[in-house]
């Protein structure tokens, strides 16, 4: 594992996984196991498991938190922010142009590749699965942790199925896997985040979370007040993705600062582009009625959004650095991490197999987009083109 990089080199890296990671924050997680973890070994498997499960259990957009950390241990504080910047940037610009009035795939083509896409983030995220199955699960008990993981996964959707899933793999990892013994890894690499960095990074999201409301009550600013929204928004959920939606609702439908068929309509757009959803954001944003609106308001709305969940986690990276390799947290990681591979195996089935496999000829390409990964090794990249051209075929062949 090798810690020394550049922020070019992460900002490389993650500008193609942000032009080409479609399917959602699941899918993100396969995206950057396959291209960070399996060819490039930034870090292994191991290390990036417990940077998932540390990442799903803190308020933000986990898998862009995820990334953000990847960048930061590659090359400091500038690899974070060309992480960042790279994974978000493509999404954000097209929404953007999405609410300047832009079409953005219209018409039975157009349609077509956004079926292929969402098909083939079945075989991405499957492909990750499978990969973390067999290093995180390697006996039976691992496997039992796995399975009730993703069966409370499954019966409570959203983030409490996902953290209650969690904390039943920490507790029973603190119960059934002490002692027990772990395949040799690479040493972990710290993060290298100053203790009072991290304090104050804290200090400033709650001060954000206190202060936004306050200054923009006082001020009457517009502007103050779309970040303030999108701070809290981005701060009170757990998981990231879709779980964020019903919150925004609330603080720009409901308040009459974007109506609802506009809402609707760049959410549609939303799942169209690849990269996090969070940068629905920089849409809502751009179309909002308070505030500057146009670029000036998506980006007051999308650094306000993500800012709150880089604050907390850059907080606590330095202490969980201190007590990751710890006997007792590591029993506890174990069970965790075994409860990732559970997550991810029932969000696997839904939304991302239930939405997308609607017949044999869109299970056939995201069987054929499996196989290309595993067994041919191509890259992710790669597939996603071949998903998107065989389901322009299929929406022509049905059509």
């Amino acid at each position: 594992m090798n810690r020394t990089g550049s922020p070019w080199e992460v900002f490389r890296a993650f500008l193609r996984l942000g032009l080409t990671s479609f399917g959602g924050p699941v899918a993100h997680l396969g995206y950057f196991r396959d291209d960070l973890v399996v060819r490039r070994r930034w870090m292994d498997d191991r290390a990036y498991a417990d940077l998932v499960a540390l990442c799903q259990f803190l308020p933000g957009p986990a898998s862009s938190q995820v990334g953000f950390a990847m960048g930061l241990q590659r090359a400091g504080f500038l690899g974070a922010f060309a992480a960042f910047v790279a994974f978000t940037l493509p999404s954000a610009v097209l929404l953007v142009a999405f609410a300047g009035g832009a079409a953005l795939f219209g018409g039975t083509v157009g349609a077509g590749v956004l079926e292929g896409l969402t098909i083939i983030a079945v075989a991405i995220v499957a492909q990750a699965v499978w990969g973390m199955a067999r290093t995180l699960t390697p006996d039976a008990t691992r496997a039992g942790i796995a399975v009730a993981a993703a069966a409370l996964a499954l019966l409570a959707p959203g983030a409490v199925g996902q953290l209650g899933a969690l904390a039943v793999g920490v507790a029973a990892g603190l119960v059934l896997l002490r002692g027990v013994a772990e395949a040799a890894s690479a040493p972990l690499p710290p993060f290298g985040v100053p203790r009072g960095i991290a304090i104050g990074c804290l200090v400033l999201a709650g001060v954000g979370l206190i202060g936004l409301p306050a200054l923009a009550a006082v001020s009457g600013s517009g502007a103050l007040a779309l970040a303030d929204a999108f701070f809290r928004s981005g701060a009170l959920v757990f998981g990231g993705g879709h779980v964020v939606l019903p919150l925004l609702q609330a603080e720009v439908v409901q308040t009459g600062w974007v109506s609802p068929e506009t809402f609707l309509a760049g959410y549609g757009a939303a799942q169209a582009v690849p990269g996090p959803l969070f940068t629905f954001a920089a849409f809502l944003g751009a179309v909002s009625t308070v505030g500057p609106g146009g670029i000036a308001g998506a980006a007051i709305a999308l650094a306000a959004i993500f800012l709150p969940g880089f604050l907390v986690l850059v907080g606590v990276l330095p202490f969980w650095d201190a007590v990751r390799e710890r006997p007792l947290v590591r029993s506890a990681m174990r069970g965790a991490n075994a409860a990732v591979v559970g997550i991810l195996g029932a969000a696997l089935y839904t939304p991302v197999f239930t939405t997308a496999v609607t017949g044999p000829a869109s299970f056939l390409l995201a069987l054929l987009g499996f196989v290309l990964l595993t067994r041919f090794r191509v890259p992710a990249w790669a597939v996603v083109i071949i998903g998107a051209a065989g389901g322009v075929a299929i929406r022509l062949l049905t059509s």
